[in-house]
């Protein structure tokens, strides 16, 4: 049994273990708040978007001729992986991770072994996860959340619909967590490039008949660009509330074994005291009995 001094400097430790976690949660909660507001006004916006594109490709040809739908032989791809710049937040980072992995054996296994596929990190923890497991980088990108806006998400599109209209990539697809609440978070595998009417997804054109200006080919052209850079920016804020969700959720599980950690170290404690007393007592009892003798 451990002494009295050592279980003691163990409830210290776990007590302000415990403090931190609090803290941690309450701060998580708080960026949540601000990053389901983000979430929740892009959705609809995205919606919209796509919606558009649907309704613009089912009247003309344009979208055929868009060097961004462009389907080709497959001899390069791209893999936006999206995770945090920090840890602390259960098996949140580790998911994407596996889930990369797994898309990588299941699609390009053949192009891997060649060292045809990279990974474009979008968060340190992804890089770091990838890179130790032998996986090919491409240049990465930390630091992100700190100031998350689409000016600087922008950037990324840009870099990666160059690269597929210069054909270094054939294929583009991003990994990404889909926030649902606070507990439950959606690992979804998207393909970004080229841009297929699967990409869109479940939207369907609208009904209206529009009077398109300038031609419906000039707007095609503009707005396929935009989806590209809105598909990522989207992933970015989806993979930022579940971050703060899952953090949240994480601290609220430690906080809570530390709490329980604390009673079995009391428990423990006034034991090893009541232990100590006892034997303190049989001491004097012994020592009184001799001296009487």
């Amino acid at each position: 049994m451990a002494s009295l001094k050592e279980v003691r400097n163990r409830i210290v430790s776990v007590n302000s273990t415990q403090q931190i976690t609090k803290a941690m949660k309450m701060v998580s909660a708080a960026k949540l708040r601000r990053a389901t507001d983000a979430i929740v006004q892009m959705r609809p916006y995205s919606k919209k978007l796509s919606e558009m594109i649907a309704t613009v490709s089912g009247r003309t040809d344009a979208g055929k001729e868009n060097p961004f739908t462009e389907v080709r032989e497959i001899k390069n791809v791209l893999i936006l992986v999206v995770t945090s710049d920090r840890g602390l937040c259960g098996a949140f980072n580790a998911n994407i991770g596996k889930a990369t992995i797994a898309l990588i054996q299941q699609k390009y296994t053949t192009l891997h072994q060649a060292g045809h596929v990279e990974v474009m990190p979008l968060g340190k923890k992804g890089g770091e996860y990838l890179g130790r497991r032998g996986y090919k980088l491409n240049a990465a990108h930390q630091d992100i959340y700190t100031k998350l806006n689409f000016g600087n998400v922008r950037l990324i599109g840009e870099n990666v619909l160059n690269g597929f209209a210069e054909k270094q990539y054939d294929v583009v697809e991003i990994v990404f967590n889909e926030f649902k609440n606070v507990a439950t978070q959606i690992i979804r595998t998207e393909q970004l490039l080229p841009l297929q009417e699967s990409n869109i997804g479940d939207v369907k054109p609208s009904a209206v008949d529009y009077i398109f200006e300038p031609s419906e080919a000039e707007i095609i052209n503009e707005l396929i660009p935009k989806s590209i850079k809105l598909s990522i920016f989207r992933a970015l804020l989806e993979s930022n509330a579940s971050e703060h969700g899952a953090r949240m959720t994480a601290m609220d599980k430690a906080t809570d074994n530390a709490g329980e950690l604390i009673k079995a170290l009391k428990l423990e404690y006034n034991r090893s005291r009541q232990a100590a007393i006892t034997n303190e007592i049989l001491e004097i009892v012994g020592g009184a009995e001799a001296l009487s003798a």
